[in-house]
């Protein structure tokens, strides 16, 4: 294993082969010694986490909380950073950042703003972990998303998944087409209305690493090629047009014919909360690990705040 440096988790490019197996490799520990003998239980006993959430959250939040507590670290937090902070009162987010940095050993921020999270690294003297910045990244959404796929479908070679529905305000599906990068013989299908295609950043991306990608808009034609749907919610507080809204919402819904149509071996996923997009009588296929999803989310989360303290 290569020799890796973690000080901050702000973007999922960060992340080459070797650290992700390395972080993997960890959360697999983790989840063992979890329902184990618990031996890691106390090893960030004495550090403080600051759960610094200006966007509502439920399960990046309480996992991240629960990581901490589970590993012997404790919390400080606010409801909703952006009403019941200083924020509400004009402070910038460098001087929250500040202010963070001698209360807490390690900050991990959801913020509005696309590139916050990686202004605040700039000047922490803490790590920062993006917990999701507006429509640009949530790295440890799409390292929880990656893990999940890496356990259905080890090697992830010859894989071909479809990303579903808001593409464009996204920021899930973006930052896991870059981590799909560090495989081989992968190919995206990007399935969306016109109003939500993926953004061309992320497609010179992976055309530079040559991952195969297209674009289609029907549904029910990629579903039985597909070993991996990934579905998405609409994201009504992102878009600007009441009209550019409704033109994407209820668009793509994974009906039960239409899982029907899926290969046996495939796996559906979303990173959740859903709307309509997954009915809840799919819950009970044994294809839907969106459950399972949410918690591997702990065990990775786990994982990185075991890497970010332990450099060895």
């Amino acid at each position: 294993m290569s020799a890796f440096t973690l000080d901050h988790v702000i973007e999922s490019q960060q992340f080459d082969r070797d650290l992700l197996e390395l972080v993997f490799q960890t959360a697999d520990q983790m989840k063992t010694d979890l329902y184990g003998e618990r031996r890691l239980a106390k090893f960030l006993d004495g550090k403080i986490m600051a759960s610094l959430f200006y966007e509502p959250s439920t399960r990046t939040r309480f996992s991240f909380e629960s990581a901490m507590r589970r590993l012997g670290g404790s919390v400080i937090t606010t409801e909703n950073a952006r009403e019941f902070s200083s924020a509400a009162k004009g402070e910038s987010l460098s001087d929250s950042t500040r202010i963070m940095n001698g209360y807490a050993d390690v900050i991990v921020m959801r913020h509005n703003e696309a590139g916050s999270a990686a202004r605040a690294a700039e000047i922490s003297t803490i790590p920062i972990i993006n917990a999701g910045d507006g429509a640009g990244q949530h790295p440890t959404q799409a390292l929880l998303d990656m893990y999940t796929i890496v356990d259905a479908f080890p090697g992830v070679n010859d894989l071909k998944i479809a990303m579903v529905g808001d593409l464009r305000y996204g920021r899930t599906v973006r930052s896991l087409s870059y981590l799909l990068t560090k495989y081989e013989k992968v190919e995206i299908i990007f399935v969306s209305p016109p109003v939500c295609k993926m953004e061309g950043d992320i497609k010179a991306y992976l055309d530079k690493y040559s991952i195969s990608w297209r674009e289609e808009t029907d549904l029910e034609k990629v579903a039985p090629e597909v070993d991996c749907i990934y579905m998405t919610r609409i994201q009504k507080e992102r878009f600007h047009s009441v009209e550019d809204y409704q033109a994407a919402a209820s668009k793509y819904i994974l009906s039960p014919e239409l899982v029907f149509a899926m290969k046996p071996s495939a796996i559906i996923m979303h990173p959740l909360p859903r709307v309509d997009e997954i009915p809840g009588e799919i819950d009970g296929d044994p294809r839907a690990r969106y459950f399972e999803q949410a918690q591997n989310g702990l065990y990775i989360r786990m994982a990185l705040l075991y890497l970010l303290f332990n450099k060895e």
